[in-house]
């Protein structure tokens, strides 16, 4: 000990910064290496029960739109969409629930038959809930559950001077219902999915048939609220899709119909769309404390 404090007593002034910068660079580098190990002793994976999926899919396809408030003819046309899903096992019912959340946008150009108008349109719709699942055989899932959620759009019409556009808002809970079985084809793992939501109650915007939004801004939105159910917005989304398992990736196609109608104050709207879907799947295992 003696000899490093004459050692570092004989160095030159330059020389002895440099080596207390050495010794704090290390100090920091025990400090860093300490409290990762902490950190990583801290945490344990979930249950193998426990996983996590998340998808990010996007597609294309073909949309057939009306909506008389803006125009009485029908418009079809081509929709870009996308859809971001989340699906977890929970705790619940001995771990036989799991909670799942969605966001579906979409993105329309539409022209009517004669080609002299055009719509152009988009929505975004999040939906949350959770699903009770059983599994009757081996490698089949079957779920059923309710969501809660809203959506949200417009539809603007090049031709109309008037009222171009026309806005979109509802609000409410879905019956949703699923199935998923795993499989190998030619020594390929797969897996085939399916699942239905179907809107039943909540609430929806309309305004009358006539009205303009200048009259809205000036009355309020309260006469324009009303209550949505299968009676007057008969609303049906369901995706089909079959995984590939690759090495290192999961790799999702499918089939996205998606159908959104109303029929309120001597309005009416739909919105049928059918889409090829392609995207990527993601397993992970969540941590938690201790």
């Amino acid at each position: 000990m003696k000899e490093l404090e004459r050692r570092y007593v004989a160095l030159s002034q330059e020389d002895r910064g440099r080596y207390n910068w050495l010794r704090l660079l290390i100090l920091i580098f025990f400090c860093l290496s300490s409290s990762v190990s902490l950190y990583a002793e801290d945490y344990e994976p979930v249950a193998q029960r426990q996983p996590t999926a998340r998808t990010f899919l996007v597609g294309i396809g073909k949309t057939n739109q009306l909506d008389t408030y803006l125009s009485p003819m029908e418009y079809q046309g081509l929709q870009v969409s996308f859809l971001t899903q989340s699906e977890r096992m929970t705790h619940l019912a001995k771990r036989h629930i799991s909670f799942q959340s969605t966001f579906h946008g979409v993105f329309t150009s539409a022209d009517n038959p004669a080609e002299t108008a055009s719509y152009t349109g988009a929505r975004l719709a999040y939906d949350a809930g959770w699903h009770y699942h059983y599994s009757p055989l081996k490698n089949l899932d079957l779920k059923g559950g309710a969501l809660i959620g809203t959506d949200l759009g417009f539809l603007y019409n090049s031709r109309n001077g008037n009222n171009p556009a026309q806005g979109h808002f509802s609000v409410g809970l879905s019956l949703s219902a699923g199935a998923a079985y795993a499989f190998r084809l030619w020594k390929l793992p797969m897996k085939a999915s399916y699942q239905a939501d179907l809107p039943m109650l909540g609430m929806m915007f309309c305004p009358e048939f006539g009205e303009s939004y200048y009259e809205i801004s000036q009355r309020g939105v309260g006469h324009d609220i009303l209550c949505a159910h299968p009676g007057n917005a008969l609303s049906f989304r369901q995706l089909l899709a079959v995984d590939f398992c690759l090495k290192r990736i999961t790799l999702r196609a499918g089939y996205l119909c998606d159908i959104r109608q109303m029929n309120a104050h001597s309005l009416k709207y739909h919105d049928y769309s059918h889409s090829f879907m392609f995207g990527v799947v993601r397993h992970f295992q969540m941590m938690k404390r201790k």
